[in-house]
């Protein structure tokens, strides 16, 4: 028997963000359970109107929402957020600290009106010298050394996805669930900020952690030195490129063999890994030469089988057809408002054999839940239309 899991079903988030960062936090609350009510401009999010690479960003990250449009510049939007307020658990917001302070929507003021409101600030940065600073996801990458180590030197390059965004959004919901558990011991709401600098600068901590053990630099990841015998990218006998690597003693013995190429493993000079990496200038084009005798198809299922780390070098748009992401609950279709449907993922973890992706995952015209959602905190239908921003029914 199926167990329905959503942990967060009965906790109403009110969301008021743009963009994918604080989009992304709702998302991820939602797929838990919530209700997310996404508050949105009487012109709707502009998020919604992007195209090119950034046409995929309000179809991902606003799945399963409910839309609600406010005319915040106006006293009776304020006033309808507030009854919103009032119904809800959660607050998540990324508009910046003098934009939310100057409509009375400070946290601080949150906080001391709500006393049992979680407030989710996410922001470019965390206070400190930054903290009023614009910040974008290719701004914190330059800044922490991410754009550095990823372009080779004098090429810095930011990653090929939203990725600072998107993880941006999963620690701000990561703070809410844990401010939630800790209302339960105190009963009290509490407001949590989190910062996209910050959280890039986990995401290159490693290397400088390595500067402060060893006093030296990493070089940018074209340019690494490397830590095993064979961690590259080959070319197989119809120039389709693949991954493999061999990362422990093993691992090399059995590409080794897999390759034919047994006068590498009886070699005194290359008994030992440091021996083997050492010697990657003369060892990579005798493997880089074995690869292009080999059909990918026949390489590839040596591999499956040897346990031996492998990849085809693939595009996203080639996800669709992969079996793997393919498979029962890999992906999952949602709709736009006028009836197109597209396939993605949802969260990248499973409960007892169940991806949680919460009621539904499709994306509603903007404002289509504001007489329903508004009605039911009690307010009529010119009070609706004053805070929606559309002209008051004859």
């Amino acid at each position: 028997m199926t167990t329905d899991i959503r942990p967060l079903a009965g906790y109403r988030v009110i969301e008021m963000t743009h963009m994918i960062m604080g989009p992304s936090c709702g998302m991820f609350l939602g797929m838990l359970g919530a209700e997310v009510i996404k508050v949105e401009p009487p012109a709707g999010d502009k998020t919604r109107a992007l195209t090119g690479m950034g046409s995929g960003f309000y179809p991902t990250f606003n799945r399963g929402k409910k839309s609600v449009t406010l005319d915040l510049k106006s006293d009776a939007g304020q006033d309808a957020l507030h009854r919103l307020l009032e119904s809800a658990d959660v607050f998540v917001e990324n508009f910046r600290d003098q934009s939310l302070a100057k409509m009375g929507f400070a946290p601080e003021v949150l906080k001391a009106r709500y006393p049992s409101l979680i407030v989710s600030s996410l922001k470019g940065f965390l206070k400190g010298p930054y903290e009023n600073r614009t910040a974008m996801d290719e701004v914190v990458q330059m800044m922490t050394g991410m754009a550095y180590m990823t372009g080779p030197t004098g090429r810095p390059l930011r990653i090929g996805s939203s990725a600072n965004d998107i993880m941006g959004g999963l620690f701000g919901a990561f703070a809410v669930l844990a401010a939630l558990l800790q209302r339960e011991k105190d009963g009290e709401g509490h407001v949590v900020r989190t910062g996209l600098f910050e959280n890039c600068l986990l995401l290159v901590a490693q290397h400088m952690v390595q500067f402060d053990i060893e006093g030296r630099e990493a070089p940018p990841m074209p340019e690494r030195e490397f830590s095993w015998p064979v961690y590259d990218i080959f070319e197989t006998s119809e120039c389709r490129q693949i991954f493999i690597g061999a990362v422990t003693e093993g691992q090399w013995a059995t590409l080794c063999n897999i390759l034919g190429l047994q006068e590498l493993l009886t070699d005194p000079a290359l008994q030992t890994r440091m021996n083997q990496i050492n010697a990657r200038d003369r060892t990579i084009p005798v493997f880089t030469e074995a690869v292009r005798s080999r059909s990918f198809d026949d390489l590839i299922a040596a591999f499956e089988d040897a346990g031996i780390p492998f990849s085809p070098i693939h595009r996203p748009a080639e996800m669709y057809d992969d079996p793997h992401v393919t498979r029962l609950g890999g992906l999952f279709t949602s709709s736009l408002p006028d009836g197109t449907t597209y396939r993605a993922p949802a969260m990248p973890f499973e409960i007892d054999d169940q991806t949680l992706v919460g009621d539904n995952l499709d994306i509603v015209a903007n404002g289509a839940d504001t007489h329903s959602v508004l009605s039911k905190v009690g307010l009529t239908k010119t009070e609706i239309a004053a805070a929606s921003g559309m002209e008051t029914a004859a």
